[in-house]
């Protein structure tokens, strides 16, 4: 009975295990944050369009698994490309009309149509929360208290006199009255408690994703769009409202995603995404760790983060890292403009768990200064008139750097940012580990390091990424952590990032990894090791003080024969037995007299059909009991 019970608990280990890491496609994305305006001018008035931008498709992605020289991305975020008066469109006037500087609805849908062909998935950004004051519902809601909109906004006959979120003003005066607008007066934000707002954004909601076909949304300013009285940024309505709109989302296309900017810290933004809101959020909080870190030659701020993030807070793998975005100065500025930082930062941010972005650019190491527009410029394609962007007068300067950091110099470089950004990307296209796999926390001889593992379990895939953050060379000897996924053995080891072997490490029994060859890493630099197990039996120097010790069958999961390792303190009559996930015993591997020792034993399972077994040894008075897959 005690074993019976052992397998019902390991099974309900393994579904719940399961539903913890379900993943979506949005996991094996890698994705490129684009503001149209800025990206590729076709027509040569100055200003990026969506035929600009489809004819750069090659570039993001030329639809070749086996070609190196694109960029290898596999989503696009696409910045505000509805109707607006402003340059950067979050003030819309037409919520099912696109930006006329970028063209027509039919220009968006060939460049959809493209970037589908290509394997792409395609969101764009929905700025819910408010409207432009030239949006007609405005202009009718201000005409006054009869006004068919006038609900549309809110409206006080008073000033409140309350400030933001932040301390800003929010009330606005027009014709008596006083409208509340949490960013400037110019965006005022729309009422959700009146219901035909509610109705008519959530059927804009259905004309992008049903008749215009894109993949789902990037929501901003998701912590304003419901107010609760005093309460203006996180209320309860706004957590509310967002599980009203991923129901009405999700009905419409089951596999739309919703990432919302919720710029504050990871304890807030949890509620968010908790399995009944929206998908993910943006972690403004790791996206800050990872710059102050490097800029400080000291990792122990961002393992912390990490640590804090898988172990309780979001759900398996369910949020977005970044390194900035088009409001934050460009990370290679914020990076003294170092070109090995800003490459440590992209290794770091592609190897990581998490759904990562890329904010165009930051692959040539664009640079910019603090205010908004500068943050946006023209992309850097090459070092001559206009850095190629545009045959005409571009909507705003180029960067001074656009003569070197251009995709055109960068590209024939092979030691280049951009080629160091191809190579991330493509090593995370084709590993399982580095996109959904877990994270395992590991220590070295080093403080000056951030090290971890990515454990794929069906691939039995382990990735090891290794980061200097100091301005020095640093060698580190051992690794080390406690109770890892990682299958007891000796690996060899081969670094991805130059392609060569790097000896060899060892697992102990338990899981802990306790040696590693001398390795040496330069200022700013990364390894990437891919570890694969060459042999299944562990070292026993460091073996627990036990009677017996029963080790992860090697191949895992196996067809159709597996070797099983254990090790005895003591003489003993030893039973080793597998059994089917029912609890029915299907054979016997064991049933001996056996001295202290190292045994191997193999299990051959040709005449079981596929699915999960239990493997469990029993001595003496002791019994230990293992989970083990055949695949045919």
């Amino acid at each position: 009975m005690k074993f019976y019970t052992t397998l019902v608990l390991l099974l309900l280990t393994q579904l719940i295990m399961q539903a913890q890491q379900q993943t979506y496609w949005w996991n094996d994305r890698v994705f490129y944050e684009i503001f149209v305006r800025s990206f590729y001018d076709q027509d040569g008035n100055g200003i990026g369009d969506f035929k600009g931008l489809t004819s750069k498709l090659d570039y993001l992605n030329d639809g070749n698994p086996a070609t190196t020289n694109d960029l290898g991305i596999t989503a696009i975020w696409l910045m505000p490309i509805m109707q607006s008066p402003s340059y950067h469109g979050y003030d819309v006037i037409d919520y099912k009309k696109v930006e006329q500087d970028y063209g027509t609805n039919a220009d968006f849908v060939a460049f959809l149509d493209s970037a589908h062909a290509r394997g792409i998935k395609v969101i764009i950004d929905f700025v819910m929360n408010h409207t432009s004051n030239q949006h007609p519902w405005f202009v009718n809601s201000r005409s006054g208290t009869g006004a068919e909109y006038r609900n549309w906004y809110i409206w006080k006959t008073s000033n409140p006199g309350n400030l933001g979120p932040w301390g800003e003003q929010v009330w606005y005066s027009y014709g008596g009255y006083y409208y509340y607008s949490v960013f400037t007066s110019s965006m005022p934000d729309l009422n959700y408690f009146n219901p035909a707002v509610k109705t008519e954004m959530f059927n804009t909601t259905k004309y992008w994703l049903d008749t215009l076909k894109v993949d789902g949304f990037r929501l901003d300013a998701v912590r304003y769009i419901c107010e609760d009285g005093d309460t203006l940024a996180d209320s309860r309505s706004t957590l509310s409202f967002l599980r009203d709109f991923r129901n009405m989302y999700k009905s419409v296309m089951p596999d739309a995603m919703a990432v919302g900017e919720a710029w504050t810290t990871t304890s807030q933004v949890i509620p968010y995404v908790d399995g009944t809101g929206i998908d993910m959020c943006f972690e403004f909080d790791t996206a800050g760790d990872i710059i102050s870190c490097i800029n400080s030659g000291n990792p122990s701020t961002l393992i912390s983060q990490m640590n804090n993030i898988v172990t309780k807070k979001y759900p398996f793998l369910q949020y977005a890292t970044f390194l900035s975005n088009h409001d934050q100065q460009r990370v290679y500025s914020q990076l003294g403009s170092s070109i090995p930082k800003s490459k440590l930062a992209a290794a770091i941010m592609l190897t990581m768990p998490g759904v990562p972005f890329i904010y165009y650019g930051e692959e040539l190491a664009m640079n910019s200064a603090t205010d908004d527009p500068s943050k946006r410029t023209p992309m850097q394609w090459t070092a001559g008139t206009n850095a190629g962007f545009t045959s005409g007068s571009p909507w705003h300067s180029l960067n001074s750097g656009y003569t070197t950091n251009n995709v055109q110099t960068l590209g024939s470089d092979s030691t280049s940012i951009l080629n160091f950004y191809k190579k991330l990307i493509r090593f995370r296209n084709n590993s399982n580990a580095l996109r959904k796999g877990s994270y395992v926390q590991l220590s070295s001889s080093s403080s000056s390091v951030y090290m971890f593992g990515r454990y794929y379990s069906p691939d039995n895939e382990i990735i090891i990424p290794v980061h200097n953050f100091t301005s020095g060379a640093i060698s580190i000897y051992t690794i080390s952590a406690s109770g890892t996924l990682f299958t007891p053995g000796t690996y060899k080891i081969t670094d991805l990032l130059t392609g060569q072997a790097a000896g060899q490490l060892k697992v102990s029994a338990n899981g802990d990894i306790f040696s590693l060859p001398s390795l040496t890493l330069s200022a700013y630099t990364s390894a990437v090791f891919k570890a694969e197990l060459v042999s299944g039996i562990a070292e026993t120097t460091t073996a627990p003080a036990r009677a017996f010790r029963l080790e992860q069958n090697y191949p895992n999961p196996f067809n159709p024969v597996t070797k099983i390792n254990f090790e005895l303190k003591r003489g003993a009559q030893v039973l080793l037995r597998v059994f089917d996930m029912m609890g029915r015993e299907v054979a016997v591997v064991v049933n001996e007299y056996k001295t202290p020792g190292v045994y191997s034993v193999q299990f051959d399972g040709r005449n079981l059909p596929s699915g999960v077994y239990y493997y469990q040894l029993q001595s003496e008075s002791m019994s230990e009991t293992r989970k083990c897959m055949l695949l045919k």
